[in-house]
């Protein structure tokens, strides 16, 4: 991808962000006004607002009524996962959440599923693999495995009313997760319910979470690299 293909409002962040990466710009130092933006980029300043809320947002920068922006102080910045349902997601865009249930089941676990369940190998799990769109266009494959000690009402619920994360949330209250995100190409089947190239790149986040004495889930979520980004929530 060219220079010319990224987002005029991404060149600006990545700009700010290499002058902050190398050192360039130290915390407390001031970013270049709206105005000086404006003109350098050659763009509006609706464009560079974007620009500096979602670097404000990320917690690169602060934004103070009247001083401007600068360059946070990041040796005080601590980042949190937080667990979220992507029905509610979706609502708060304003936009229309619906879902595609492909399977619900119960299966026997295998050796390596067993053990990140915490299951003996054969145990009874819970399966399911659903499509979650936003205003119709699919934004995540969701594959997940469920402990029936941990939600045993789970296949009992309708998946086009209550997300597997809410149902997850509501019966079995989360005490642990563990998370990994990754860029890769997407399986056949994959790529054919999100319609999209078995060449184009995803965002995939492998998830576990735990609800007491159980291990509640782990999940493979899928999404498209050009429909979704994830944002983090930074605490100083």
């Amino acid at each position: 991808m060219g220079k010319n293909d990224v987002p005029a409002y991404e060149q600006v962040k990545a700009w700010i962000r290499q002058h902050i990466a190398s050192g360039q710009w130290k915390p407390g130092d001031p970013v270049p006004s709206e105005a000086a933006l404006m003109q350098q980029f050659g763009i509006s300043r609706m464009t560079v607002n974007r620009a500096l809320r979602e670097l404000a947002a990320e917690g690169l920068v602060t934004r103070v009524q009247g001083s401007g922006t600068r360059v946070a102080q990041l040796h005080r910045i601590s980042s949190r996962l937080t667990i979220r349902d992507i029905h509610e997601e979706v609502v708060e865009r304003g936009h229309t959440h619906t879902t595609r249930v492909l399977s619900a089941e119960r299966e026997k676990a295998n050796g390596d599923l067993a053990v990140s369940l915490g299951l003996r190998p054969g145990a009874s799990v819970f399966h399911t693999v659903l499509v979650h769109m936003e205003n119709g266009v699919p934004i995540q494959f969701e594959d997940r495995y469920v402990n029936p000690a941990a939600a045993p009402g789970y296949l009992d619920t309708d998946f086009t009313q209550t997300s597997p994360t809410l149902h997850l949330l509501e019966n079995a209250p989360l005490t642990e997760a563990s998370y990994s995100i990754e860029a890769c190409l997407p399986t056949a089947q994959e790529a054919k319910e999100l319609g999209i190239k078995r060449a184009e790149p995803c965002l995939v986040m492998m998830r576990r979470t735990v609800s007491g004495a159980h291990v509640a889930s782990v999940a493979r979520l899928i999404y498209p690299g050009t429909r979704y980004s994830f944002a983090g929530q930074f605490q100083a």
